[in-house]
């Protein structure tokens, strides 16, 4: 019964972020390559996802602080950001940079910055909603694999008395 909880509240998390506009369904084809056999294969590809992605915003943030703004590297870096993003089904992340890549080709470094700071609290929530989906999916796996020592052979004679 509790693992039917489980698998309820994994479901309603995966239907939040698709409602939600997070993610796309590219995450959910992402899944499915999970269940075809690679244990841990979502939580792995989202591990890269963002240790590259952080660091590429960071990178961002960087160069929008350097006097001029060399928009060209910026929007080199975006680009990069965008097809991770596209990769994993990070929806919200993605459209903010396609609007940020809008911003560079203006040279509109007041609207950059915002759009910048919204982009970092967007990735932000992912991340959170993602740990926590990831957190869940670990226990839904733990609750269907069976106690430990079932795996062995019985013992003949230990319940003769």
């Amino acid at each position: 019964m509790a693992n039917e909880d489980l698998h309820q509240q994994l479901a309603n998390m995966r239907k939040s972020f698709l409602d939600e506009e997070l993610l796309d369904e590219q995450f959910i084809q992402l899944e499915e390559l999970e269940a075809e056999g690679s244990p841990n294969f979502v939580e792995e590809v989202f591990t890269l996802y963002f240790r590259d992605s952080t660091k590429t915003l960071e990178s961002i943030g960087q160069m929008l602080e350097k006097t001029p703004v060399e928009f060209d590297k910026v929007d080199r870096a975006l680009h990069m950001l965008k097809g991770n993003s596209a990769s994993v089904g990070a929806n919200k992340v993605m459209n903010e940079v396609i609007r940020m890549r809008d911003l560079i080709e203006e040279k509109n470094l007041e609207s950059c910055n915002a759009t910048y700071e919204q982009l970092k609290k967007d990735h932000d929530e992912l991340k959170e909603k993602m740990e926590a989906f990831l957190q869940l999916q670990k226990q839904v796996k733990a609750a269907e694999k069976p106690p430990q020592g079932d795996d062995q052979e019985p013992v003949s004679g230990t319940e003769s008395s």
